[in-house]
């Protein structure tokens, strides 16, 4: 029966690297057009009007977006050249790091680049608000609703994920690879 099927320490870091690549595969458009659109902007006649703030803005958010690319195409990059290097366990752990750091870099470019555009077209009073409003949105989606999720589960046993440290839920440990 296939539901009796232990994995392997082999097979749940394969299963779990494959997984994160194709989740990288989602972020990684956005982050591309995002960082696309910023590297125009500066090239549009109505950029020399921008504020000092503005321009400060737009380089947090080109910065954050360069960086945020980097971060999440790193785990596959890194994947391709260790590859038949026998070093999953710990390219998994690293690219479990670039990943949640680069969704950071996006959640800072997404912020940064909001407020600079509410505040070019509708001044700073709407572009603060907005950004703030943006910012706790991701944040509450991207790191407070999982960790709350993942908190939970450590109280309802029979709801408990297979694997991991509950204690740090933001990196892969030695259970996540099979280790007892």
């Amino acid at each position: 029966m296939a539901e009796d099927h232990q994995e392997s320490q082999k097979e749940r870091v394969d299963r779990e690297l494959i997984e994160l690549l194709n989740e990288l595969r989602v972020a990684l458009p956005g982050v591309q057009v995002l960082f696309a659109f910023l590297l125009i902007v500066p090239f549009s006649q109505r950029f020399t009007a921008a504020s000092d703030l503005q321009r400060g803005l737009y380089f947090v958010a080109l910065v954050a977006a360069a960086v945020a690319s980097g971060l999440l195409i790193a785990p596959a990059a890194q994947h391709r050249i260790l590859f038949r290097k026998h070093d999953k366990a710990n390219l998994l752990e690293r690219s479990n790091r670039m990943a949640i750091a680069g969704v950071i870099a996006l959640a800072v470019a997404i912020c940064a680049v909001i407020v600079l555009a509410v505040d070019f077209l509708f001044g700073l009073g709407r572009s603060l608000p907005t950004g703030g409003a943006i910012a706790v949105l991701l944040l509450w989606l991207w790191v407070i609703q999982p960790v709350i999720t993942r908190r939970r589960s450590i109280d309802r046993p029979e709801q408990q994920v297979p694997h991991g440290d509950r204690e740090r839920p933001f990196e892969v440990q030695q259970d996540d690879l099979g280790n007892a």
